[in-house]
């Protein structure tokens, strides 16, 4: 927050400055809770490869994963796909069933629009268990890594691009249709990727870092 204001309102003011301020008009910042989600899954199971590896290129591991996004009547659930170096988000998709076909879309047109990566995580879930799935991972020669049962922190990068989004978007809609919540979701996509700075990033953008080979950034779709 205090890097925002600077850098967009130059407005030059401490952390602690900062801090207070937002104490007195209840802000708080979200942290990693519990994972309460129950594991399912089907034949496919693949051990978590990320433990100790050294990440340190854009397209070395993206991590995938769903989620719920409530409207105003309704509901939809939304997949996304993060790179972990970066925290860019290289693809998402919106869907009001849970048929695997919507992830597969994701994962196929981010490949299309950014290469593919060496690794996929997601969870065990069904949909990342089923036989299509799998099949378009080994058929595009990408390695395969899955979350540990009861594993909270092993998917933590697209858990908490999901806190984020619902924090700091989509809880302050009202969205009544499938389409207003695209809107909004490709308004979140493009401001997280492109403006939103990350501690962790040295205050810079997922963009700077994921584009770092590139002498501009393509345009945003």
């Amino acid at each position: 927050m205090t890097n925002i204001l600077k850098r967009d309102y130059h407005i030059h003011i401490n952390r602690k400055r900062t801090r207070r301020y937002m104490r007195e008009m209840g802000i708080y910042g979200f942290c990693p809770g519990p994972n309460l989600s129950k594991r399912l899954h089907d034949k496919y199971l693949y051990p978590y490869l990320l433990r100790g590896l050294h990440i340190d290129h854009p397209n070395q591991v993206w991590s995938i994963d769903i989620t719920y996004c409530r409207m105003k009547r309704g509901f939809m659930y939304m997949v996304a796909i993060i790179d972990w170096y970066s925290r860019y988000i290289v693809g998402f998709e919106l869907s009001n069933t849970l048929d695997r076909t919507f992830i597969i879309e994701a994962v196929q047109k981010a490949i299309k629009q950014y290469g593919k990566p060496e690794i996929i995580n997601s969870d065990q879930g069904p949909q990342f268990t089923s036989d299509d799935y799998i099949n378009l991972l080994k058929n595009s020669d990408i390695k395969i890594s899955m979350d540990g049962k009861g594993r909270a922190l092993d998917n933590q990068r697209i858990e908490r691009f999901f806190r984020s989004y619902k924090w700091e978007k989509l809880y302050f809609e009202e969205c009544e249709t499938g389409h207003q919540l695209r809107q909004i979701t490709r308004e979140y996509v493009e401001y997280y990727n492109n403006r939103r700075p990350h501690q962790s990033l040295d205050y810079k953008t997922p963009a700077e870092y994921f584009f770092t080979e590139y002498d501009q950034l393509p345009a945003v779709v």
